[in-house]
């Protein structure tokens, strides 16, 4: 077992354990981590990190702009998109109101034949219902309003 002995640490037979007999750096470091150093293992290590670090500043901080060529609002992408979400913004402004006025009846009519504990839920229901409606007619409309400024 004395084969052990790795850069001042001693192996103690009797109880199993190692101490180290030098500075503070050599009891902080483990005894692989110094073999591998001393040995210059790590050398690749640090040729690849300074590698990745000079890769990352001319890539970013020494790279050129790039601007788009042509128009891009004339595109079919956006012309396209804004179709879609203006196709989209009326059609809910227009179910929106139907849906939540079909669920607003069916809510009552429940409501209407419910006891006591479930008149409560209904009712709630119902206030949600219109809270919904409310919410989902002032999105399409805001989105509605924004595309317009694009046009």
């Amino acid at each position: 077992m004395e084969h052990l002995d790795l850069l001042s640490e001693r192996y103690h037979p009797a109880d199993g354990r190692t101490t180290a007999t030098s500075s503070r750096s050599k009891r902080i470091l483990p005894s692989g981590f110094r073999r591998r150093l001393r040995s210059g293992r790590f050398s690749s290590v640090i040729r690849t990190a300074a590698a990745v670090l000079f890769t990352l500043y001319y890539n970013w901080i020494e790279s050129a702009s790039v601007y788009a060529s042509g128009d891009i609002k004339g595109s079919k992408l956006v012309t396209g998109t804004e179709k879609l979400i203006g196709d989209v913004t009326t059609w809910l402004m227009i179910l929106a109101p139907v849906v939540s006025g079909l669920l607003i009846v069916y809510f009552s009519i429940r409501r209407s034949a419910a006891d006591e504990m479930d008149t409560k839920k209904w009712s709630n229901r119902i206030i949600v219902a219109v809270v919904s409606c409310i919410g989902a007619v002032l999105g399409a409309a805001t989105l509605n309003i924004i595309i317009g400024y694009y046009k």
